[in-house]
């Protein structure tokens, strides 16, 4: 099992113990899982996102291939493309976006552009719904959660786009998942970070009607226990035992 939402680096609004790669391979390890893919979450309030990256990489290599990077990447900053074709030469599996935090609205032609180019270099594109809930914001944290016409508009960006989106509750993955087409449906998957379970039973009501083969596995670690999803699983009612996730290997077979 991998964790398709892993973090390093500190947040800038509010103190987060060890948010360290060392730390996150012996999480890892705790909770039995064989690998991470990582992004560096100071990288989503930088305006240049470039220095988080060449961080990331070098924070991360020491533990590969149980770590795999995930850069953070501006499709309204210059060479993006370079980017994006330095993260492929890294054995990136993904790259970050953060449309919220960069003001950039719903339908913007340089995210679909970016998401083009990573689906032709076989890479998915990891979005995060939020950070933290509304109510322990820091003032000082003014962007919004991404909204749902962002998702459903990358989606429709064309065939070889592949989309993870992390950190989405029930009600908005059914807003993205009912609003598109059966195929435009299967570029999208979803971690389940922010999805009840038990006495709600969130995620089951979701493996039932979208599918479990629509779901990854994600903590959204350091900034959620790593627990909450593998109880999540242990949670679901005995027909859901067996109900088998995607393979984020796969995103592209």
């Amino acid at each position: 099992m991998i964790d398709v939402n892993a973090l390093v680096g500190p947040y800038p609004f509010r103190f987060l113990p060890h948010p360290d790669a060392d730390v996150l391979v012996r999480v890892l390890e705790r909770e039995q899982l064989s690998g991470a893919w990582v992004g560096h979450l100071p990288s989503a309030f930088y305006r240049d996102p470039a220095a988080g990256n060449a961080q990331l990489y070098t924070a991360l290599a020491p533990h590969s291939p149980t770590l795999k990077p995930v850069p953070t990447i501006r499709p309204d900053w210059p060479d993006w493309k370079r980017n994006v074709q330095t993260a492929k030469e890294a054995d990136a599996p993904a790259v970050r976006v953060y449309p919220a935090q960069w003001q950039l609205a719903p339908g913007d032609a340089r995210l679909a552009e970016m998401a083009l180019a990573c689906g032709d270099a076989r890479m998915a594109v990891v979005l995060t719904v939020r950070f933290e809930d509304l109510r322990q914001r820091h003032p000082l944290d003014v962007a919004g959660d991404l909204q749902p016409a962002a998702v459903r508009s990358l989606a429709r960006a064309g065939a070889s786009v592949r989309l993870i989106v992390t950190a989405a509750s029930r009600e908005f993955i059914e807003e993205v998942h009912w609003g598109l087409t059966p195929e435009e449906q299967q570029r999208v998957l979803w971690d389940f970070s922010w999805v009840w379970g038990p006495p709600e039973d969130h995620l089951a009501k979701l493996f039932r009607t979208v599918g479990s083969e629509r779901f990854v596995y994600g903590t959204h670690w350091p900034l959620r226990l790593t627990q909450n999803p593998r109880a999540n699983l242990d949670l679901l009612p005995d027909e859901l035992r067996d109900a088998k996730l995607a393979d984020p290997a796969r995103l592209f077979a």
